[in-house]
């Protein structure tokens, strides 16, 4: 098969969903280039996209067929809207074509697929931008209507897409998002001059992090210091600049599970997630872990974490206080757990729906 990979979100910063893009796919060349398949990660880009998308895919074995376009971000809305002309003007003969968050491209034949990462945009639409509500809520109604096969990361995420878009849950796959090599227990910690807490999010509404500050202030007789990790997002952001808080912005993933291995316990108190993919990591790296109690987090966390309700700053700071008591325990369930989950799997569950459907 020749298969057309959407890589267009990789023109910007690294968030959860650029790293599932970048990890899925070299999971599928991994999985899928020994069998006599054809990988073509495509785009079309700005000019700040043609430079760095190509260091992003570095060291993963695909073609590339990337389309300068000053103002790609109209001209990709404008040819999902369109649907014209096909992608295979521009990417030659496809077998299956795997569309991502930004577009919906075109095609003529072959099997049509896509990733959907979460339906927050169309439960909470107080938790995300305007553009964002139009962009992913034009995606998913194209998906439902023209998708063969549509790829979920976890079973949460299926269920719900197939319920909130009336599509058929046996053609949703549940594709788990995989670990980066970086993240291992063995490697050294971060040492910041005394023990601290972590957390890694975006800063918006939805991560929830305005609780954890408030959960933070009730541990104000012990020696931690919370160290925030994550970039600028938008809407009302918390109170960051309290005594023993810590804000480091965004960070390599060496340097991210450094710090992973050096924390007392890492906190993750999202309101909603798809999956959670900071909680695998965690774990993984050997870090005992504070997650919401929401469902959509269930599979990510396991059994593994210690689940605390993400509205409550109390249970927040207990949940924390509970995770130190429990270290070593949460530690080892956490690596156990974070086995589970590899890029490579997630790639064969790709090649798995493209070949099924064919």
């Amino acid at each position: 098969m020749r298969i057309a990979f959407d890589v267009s979100p990789l023109s910007h910063e690294r968030t959860g969903v650029n790293n599932y893009i970048r990890g899925s796919l070299a999971g599928l060349a991994e999985a899928a280039r020994p069998l006599g398949h054809e990988i073509v990660a495509f785009a079309p880009t700005s000019p700040t996209g043609k430079r760095v998308i190509p260091e992003a895919l570095a060291g993963i074995d695909v073609e590339t067929k990337l389309v300068r376009l000053p103002g790609a971000h109209y001209w990709r809305t404008a040819w999902s809207m369109l649907g014209y002309p096909p992608a295979e003007r521009f990417i030659g003969k496809l077998d299956a074509l795997h569309f991502s968050d930004w577009m919906y491209p075109p095609q003529m034949r072959g099997v049509r697929a896509t990733t959907i990462h979460d339906v927050v945009p169309l439960h909470h639409p107080q938790w995300t931008t305007k553009r964002t509500r139009s962009m992913h809520g034009r995606k998913y109604r194209n998906a439902a209507l023209t998708c063969d096969v549509v790829f979920a990361n976890s079973a949460f995420t299926a269920a719900d897409f197939a319920r909130t878009l009336d599509f058929p849950l046996e053609r949703v796959l549940v594709a788990h998002p995989g670990i980066g090599d970086d993240f291992s227990a063995d490697g050294p910690a971060e040492d910041l001059g005394g023990p601290y807490l972590l957390t890694v999010a975006t800063l918006e509404p939805r991560k929830n992090l305005g609780t954890l500050v408030d959960a933070f202030a009730l541990l104000a007789d012990t020696d931690l210091s919370l160290v925030v990790v994550g970039g600028q997002g938008w809407g009302e952001q918390p109170e960051l600049d309290r005594p023993g808080i810590v804000r480091l912005g965004r960070v390599s993933d060496e340097e991210l599970a450094r710090l992973y291995r050096g924390t007392q316990a890492v906190v993750y108190p999202s309101r909603f997630e798809g999956f959670g993919m900071p909680i695998t990591e965690a774990m993984a790296s050997g870090a005992p872990v504070v997650v919401s109690a929401h469902e959509s987090m269930d599979e990510a966390a396991g059994a593994a974490a210690v689940r605390a309700d993400p509205e409550s700053p109390q249970a927040i700071a207990s949940g924390i206080l509970e995770a130190i008591t429990r270290r070593d325990e949460l530690r080892a369930k956490g690596i156990e757990h974070a086995r589970r989950f590899s890029w490579r799997k997630t790639g064969e569950v790709f090649l798995e729906g493209y070949e099924r459907f064919a």
